[in-house]
C-alpha cells in the first residue's frame, strides 16, 4: 500500500501540461504498449505511475488491461489495491468482471464477491459475464446459500436464461451436490437447438453427474449428448471415464475408453490418466491396454508429462510389473515428490522394503521435501522388511525434521509395524494415546497380529471395536474363529460363527488372479466353471498333503479353511 500510495502520489503532483502536445490515444498505445512490456513488480509499479500522470486510470480499457497483467504476473493484490483505492466509482461493468476474474483467477474467491458485491454500489448492474464469474467464486468457496442469492439476481436481472449464465448455475449446484436442481435447470436446455454454447450445458451437466457418483446417468447423457467436434466433447468422455474409475468400476471405464476410440475421439492427457487409473485397479487383467497407453503416449510426444509417468508407474507395479515401473521412472528426467513417493509405494506395495527405503535414501539427496503420503510408504516399507526401530525414528521425526504432521494413517502404519513384530503391548499403548479415534483398519491391524500372536484376548477385544465399525465385514469374525480355535477354545470358536449368523453377516467369497502367458486366469471360491479346474484342485491338494508332512499346515487350521459362517 505504501508503494501504491507513493506512486499515486507522484503521479498526482504531475499535470497534463506535462504530456502537453501528445493526444489521449497516442498516450493509451504507449500505455498498452508498456503494460504488454511488464515482467515484474518493479515495471507494474512504473505502468501505474504513468497511468496516474497521464491521467488514464480511469480509462476502462487501461485499467482493465493493468488489471489482467498484474493478473498474469501474479500480482493480483496489487491490481485490487489500485481498483479499491481509486476513489472515483469505476464507469463500466467491464472493469468489476476484469477484477473478479483476476481475484479468481488467484485463488481469491472472498474478494472476488466483495468485488461482485461492490457492483450495486457503483450504480451498475451485473451482466451475462458478471453472473458466471460470481458463481465460479461460489464453487470455490462452497457456499449454497450465496449461490441461490445470485441465481435469484440472474432472475430478477432477466438473465436467467442466458446460455451462460444457465451454464454457470449448473455447474455451481452440481457442485454443491445439488444435482436434482442443476438437472432442472438443464432440461429446458437439452431441447432447444443444439449451438457451440450448448455443448458446455451438456458438458457441465454431465461432470456434475459423474463427480457425485453418478457415472450411469453421467453416460446415458453422454449417449445422447449432440456429437459436435469441440473440446467440449472430450471433456465429457474424460468425465464419464473418470467417474467410472473413482467409484472402483474399472471395467465400465475401460468399456467407455473403448467406445471413445470407435468414435474417434482422440483423447488427451487428462483421459489418459483416468483410463491408466482404471488399468491400475485392474492390475494385471488389463496390463495390455497399459502397455498399449504406454506405446501412445511414446507416439504423441507426450513422454515429458509428469502426471502420466506418474500414472504409468502406479499402473506397472498394480500390474505386478515393478521392473517396467522402475524403468519408467528411472528414465524421467523430471521428477516430482508426487513421483519418488509412486516409486516408493510401489516398491513396498511388492514387499521390496529395502530397495523403498534406498529410495528414500535417494529422494532425501534432492531438494524435494517428502510429503504426508510419502511418509505412508516409508513406513509402510518398514513394515515389510520389520524394521521396528527405523520405524519408529522416521515416525518420531516426521514433525521435527521433516514439518509433517502425523495423521492416523501414520499412526496406523505404526501399529501394523509394531504388531506384526509382536509388539503387541506397546502397540495397543499407541493406539491409547493417539490423537485420534481409531479407525477399521487400525483395529484390523491388531486383530490379524493377535492372530499371528495367538493372543485371544487382544483378538477379542479387536472384534468388539470391528463390529461396531464394520459390523457387515465376515472377515473379521473368522479371523476371531480361527484365533480361539488355534488355542483350543472351541466352545468361543463356535461361539463367534452363531454370534455371525445371528446378525446376518453374509461371508464375502475370496478371489484371486494369475497372469500366465500374457492372459490373466480369475479364481473365485467356490466357483468350478475353469476348464482346468480339475486339473489346478488336484495340483493344490497335493500341495496341501505336502505340507501338512513338512508339518508347515496344522491339523487345526486345515479345519479353519472350510470354514463357511
Amino acid at each position: 500500500m505504501i508503494r501504491l500510495r507513493s506512486a499515486l502520489e507522484v503521479g498526482r503532483r504531475k499535470n497534463s501540461a506535462l504530456i502537453y502536445g501528445l493526444g489521449a490515444s497516442e498516450n493509451e498505445r504507449e500505455l498498452g504498449c508498456l503494460l504488454k512490456r511488464c515482467s515484474n513488480l518493479k515495471h507494474v509499479e512504473q505502468a501505474h505511475g504513468s497511468m496516474v500522470r497521464t491521467a488514464l486510470d480511469h480509462d476502462k480499457l487501461l485499467l482493465s488491461q493493468f488489471i489482467e497483467t498484474c493478473s498474469s504476473l501474479g500480482f493480483s493484490g496489487y491490481s485490487y489495491s489500485v481498483f479499491a483505492f481509486n476513489s472515483q466509482p469505476h464507469s463500466h461493468i467491464y472493469v468489476f468482471n476484469t477484477m473478479i476474474k483476476a481475484l479468481i483467477l488467484s485463488h481469491s474467491a472472498f474478494e472476488a464477491l466483495l468485488v461482485y458485491k461492490s457492483i450495486g454500489w457503483a450504480k451498475l448492474r451485473p451482466d451475462s459475464y458478471s453472473f458466471p464469474l460470481a458463481l465460479k467464486a461460489v464453487v470455490d468457496l462452497q457456499d449454497l446459500r450465496l449461490g441461490t442469492q445470485i441465481h435469484s439476481q440472474t432472475i430478477c436481472a432477466g438473465l436467467d436464461s442466458n446460455i451462460h449464465v444457465v451454464t454457470a448455475l449448473i455447474q455451481m449446484y452440481s457442485s454443491c451436490a445439488c444435482i436434482l436442481d442443476a438437472r432442472k435447470l438443464f432440461d429446458p436446455v437439452q431441447l432447444n437447438p443444439v449451438s457451440i454454447d450448448d455443448v458446455a450445458v451438456w458438458s457441465v451437466m454431465i461432470a456434475g453427474y459423474a463427480k457425485v457418483g453418478d457415472p450411469d446417468t453421467a453416460w446415458d447423457l453422454l449417449s445422447r449428448m449432440p456429437q459436435t467436434q469441440t473440446n467440449a466433447v472430450l471433456i465429457c468422455w474424460t468425465a464419464v471415464i473418470a467417474g467410472y474409475a473413482q467409484m472402483d468400476r474399472p471395467n465400465e471405464a475401460i468399456a467407455v475408453f473403448r467406445t471413445m476410440q470407435l468414435e474417434n475421439v482422440e483423447p488427451d492427457e487428462i483421459a489418459m490418466l483416468a483410463v491408466l487409473s482404471a488399468c491400475a485397479q485392474l492390475g494385471a487383467i488389463q496390463i495390455q491396454l497399459g502397455e498399449s497407453i504406454h506405446g501412445y503416449i511414446h507416439k504423441r510426444g507426450f513422454n515429458q508429462m509428469v502426471r502420466l509417468k506418474n500414472a504409468l508407474i502406479e499402473m506397472y507395479a498394480k500390474s505386478g510389473n515393478i521392473c517396467k515401473a522402475l524403468q519408467v521412472f528411472e528414465n524421467m528426467n523430471h521428477k516430482t515428490v508426487i513421483t519418488w513417493t509412486t516409486i516408493i509405494s510401489a516398491l513396498a506395495f511388492h514387499g521390496l522394503g529395502a530397495q523403498a527405503l534406498h529410495m528414500f535414501s535417494r529422494m532425501e539427496t534432492t531438494e524435494l521435501k517428502p510429503n504426508d503420503i510419502t511418509f505412508i510408504a516409508v513406513l509402510s516399507a518398514c513394515t515389510h522388511v520389520g524394521l521396528v526401530d527405523l520405524g519408529r525414528y522416521y515416525f518420531n521425526t516426521m514433525r521435527s525434521r521433516y514439518g509433517v504432521e502425523p495423521k492416523i494413517q501414520h499412526y496406523g502404519c505404526v501399529v501394523d509395524l509394531l504388531a506384526r513384530a509382536g509388539y503387541l503391548g506397546e502397540a495397543l499403548e499407541l493406539v491409547s494415546r493417539m490423537p485420534f479415534k481409531p479407525n477399521a483398519a487400525i483395529w484390523g491391524s491388531l486383530l490379524a497380529a493377535s492372530n499371528v500372536h495367538a493372543d485371544a484376548e487382544l483378538g477379542e477385544f479387536a472384534l468388539l471395536h470391528l463390529i461396531k465399525l464394520e459390523p457387515w465385514n465376515s472377515g473379521n469374525y473368522a479371523l476371531l474363529s480361527n484365533i480361539y480355535a488355534s488355542a483350543g477354545r472351541w466352545d468361543k470358536s463356535v461361539m463367534t460363527r452363531k454370534m455371525m449368523r445371528d446378525k446376518g453377516v453374509q461371508k464375502m467369497l475370496g478371489w484371486s488372479f494369475i497372469q500366465v502367458s500374457n492372459r490373466a486366469h480369475e479364481f473365485i471360491a467356490g466357483d468350478t466353471s475353469h476348464p482346468q479346474f480339475d486339473r489346478i484342485h488336484g495340483i493344490l491338494f497335493n500341495m496341501n498333503e505336502q505340507m501338512k508332512i513338512a508339518h508347515h499346515l496344522p491339523n487345526e487350521f486345515c479345519e479353519l479353511l472350510d470354514f463357511d459362517g
